[in-house]
């Protein structure tokens, strides 16, 4: 693991056994933004730093009990505060990194990712892993239950023109990426960018 990876599971570790409790208001939120995939009964899905799961039960009502959910973490602790949610009855649960997936090429039907784009140490190299494992036409949900203003001032700091996340440099990092950004919303209430594998 690089350096950027030990602070990110150093950060998530402290963090994982009270993650639920800290934004237990979260859950509405996920399962909207799960619905605005387009996922069908039988699809496959995954959730991308999945962390405690909280995505997860959302994930699986999409796509049923005939399709496949999966969630995937970096932090061995936040994997674990999963299993004791009880998360991992609604997805395979996998110790792994997004920027080496253990999955086929275009074998999903979606990725969900809430808060990983601002942890990721290659942003543009990990949204194009992301792209490899997703089908042609298939979807990409960036999301954070809070926009960036808002979190930006719960951090103490100010949104500057590199913010990875604003829009004029999330577009172009997601077309050389192999995604096409289809909607971009910035609210208070949260930060939402969608986009389509492109063929």
């Amino acid at each position: 693991m690089t350096d950027d990876h030990t602070h990110v599971q150093e950060f998530f570790t402290a963090r994982a056994a009270d993650w639920d409790t800290r934004f237990p208001d979260d859950g509405p939120a996920y399962a909207a933004v799960a619905g605005s995939l387009s996922l069908g009964p039988g699809d496959a899905v995954l959730d991308a730093g999945c962390g405690t799961g909280r995505a997860l039960p959302a994930l699986r009502a999409a796509v049923g009990p005939q399709g496949t959910v999966m969630g995937v973490d970096l932090t061995v602790a936040m994997l674990e505060a999963a299993v004791r949610a009880g998360r991992d009855r609604d997805g395979a649960l996998l110790l792994a990194d997004v920027a080496r997936l253990p999955l086929r090429s275009a074998s999903l039907d979606a990725v969900f990712a809430a808060g990983l784009i601002s942890h990721l140490s290659r942003p543009g190299p990990d949204l194009a892993e992301l792209a490899r494992v997703v089908r042609p036409g298939g979807r990409l949900a960036l999301f954070h239950p809070i926009g960036r203003a808002a979190l930006a001032a719960r951090h103490g700091r100010r949104i500057t023109d590199d913010d990875l996340r604003a829009e004029a440099n999330l577009r172009p990092m997601l077309a050389r990426s192999g995604w096409r950004l289809d909607a971009y919303i910035d609210e208070d209430d949260r930060f939402l960018a969608l986009a389509v594998r492109a063929s």
